[in-house]
């Protein structure tokens, strides 16, 4: 864990804003999901903090990679590169899964070549791939109940469970290969029967499928969803891990490999954000202040990923809430309108721990401010 006083020295060295990742935090992370769940092999979620040092350091760890773009398989793909071609073709095969379930047909045709695993969720899907990426080993993606997650994703993927084997079998009748089935219980999930419910389900899949002679299903993708520790409210991820190894080893036989795709639970607790004030006034008879970093910016997960991070001073005093605005001219840019802060000047530094994940990473250069400059510590 980084000091508030080191936060401080960096900003000092660096200028702000400043978004600072611990990779000492990463590979902690890491090595907790090992060590809580050593039956399932975790696949990073590119997207939570799509960085090019992040992924080499997790790569270096042993992780696996779920990528859903192009871009994102480039970043892992570059720690490859240098092996000769059966090699990359090998760890591809075994350590990428390209995990959205709908892709272009220009992607398709570019990832044929590499021969990955991917998934889908409808019929659609498996004409495209039969006619662009034939070479792809397939992953059905189900619906499954997103009750209680801060992101719920089940709206816009997943096929229906009823509808489960019938799609299988219609891929197989067309030369493709289904290698198993994936899910996932929303982002953030602190009702851990989202993955009762869903590993229960996809159990009675695998058993209709062989009933109705389809035997080739080896894989388990359990998705995300694993919660970073942002407040006390969120259970131990060790009490999950529990409930989870109970039911893998209670539904599948050691044969069926289990994976999964954690983002968030890597690269939450390894981001800081430390920027400045650089305006302040009172308006309505409540302090408030402009800071150069922003909802368009490092701050772009309270919009996009429905987190709340809180703004924290290196000063001490006497608190009072207070409202804290990014730098852009849009009334949509606002960080907070009630964090508990002292009496602040400008150029006063303040910061923002757990905010590595689906922050950086959805930056833009709205208004002509740059995003905040990335440092790395202890890679």
């Amino acid at each position: 864990m980084i000091t508030k006083a080191r936060l401080k020295s960096l900003a000092e060295k660096h200028g702000t804003p400043l978004f600072i990742v611990d990779h000492d935090e990463l590979r902690k992370n890491f090595r907790a999901f090992r060590k809580y769940l050593p039956r399932v092999q975790p696949y990073f979620a590119v997207k939570a903090g799509a960085d090019a040092a992040i992924v080499r350091t997790l790569f270096n760890e042993g992780a696996s990679f779920d990528v859903a773009s192009m871009p994102e398989f480039a970043l892992v793909y570059e720690n490859i590169k240098h092996l000769k071609k059966k090699e990359r073709q090998a760890w591809i095969w075994d350590r990428i899964i390209y995990a959205n379930p709908i892709k272009p047909v220009e992607t398709l045709r570019e990832l044929d070549q590499y021969k990955p695993l991917v998934t889908f969720d409808n019929l659609e899907e498996i004409e495209k791939i039969k006619q662009h990426a034939p070479h792809a080993g397939l992953c059905l993606r189900i619906k499954v109940a997103n009750t209680g997650a801060m992101v719920e994703l089940s709206s816009k993927f997943g096929a229906m469970p009823g509808e489960a084997v019938d799609l299988i079998l219609e891929a197989d009748r067309r030369g493709l290969t289904v290698e198993g089935i994936s899910f996932h219980v929303g982002s953030q999930t602190t009702n851990f029967e989202n993955y009762v419910q869903a590993l229960n389900l996809t159990a009675n899949i695998f058993a209709e499928a062989k009933d109705r002679g389809y035997t080739k299903m080896n894989l388990v993708d359990i998705g995300g969803g694993f919660p970073a520790p942002y407040d006390s409210s969120v259970r131990p991820f060790r009490e999950l891990a529990r409930i989870i190894n109970s039911e893998i080893k209670r539904l599948f036989p050691k044969h069926i490999e289990i994976l999964a795709e954690p983002g968030r639970f890597f690269v939450a607790t390894a981001g800081y954000a430390v920027s400045k004030i650089i305006g302040k006034a009172v308006r309505d008879g409540k302090a408030s202040y402009y800071i150069n970093d922003g909802v368009y910016h490092t701050y772009s997960g309270q919009l996009f990923d429905h987190c709340k991070y809180t703004i924290k001073s290196f000063k001490r005093g006497k608190t009072s809430l207070s409202a804290v605005f990014g730098p852009t001219c849009d009334a949509l840019d606002v960080i907070s309108m009630a964090d508990p802060l002292p009496n602040l000047e400008r150029d006063d530094f303040v910061y923002s721990d757990n905010i590595g994940a689906y922050s950086r990473a959805s930056t833009t250069h709205f208004n002509g401010f740059e995003p905040a400059t990335v440092v790395h510590v202890n890679e």
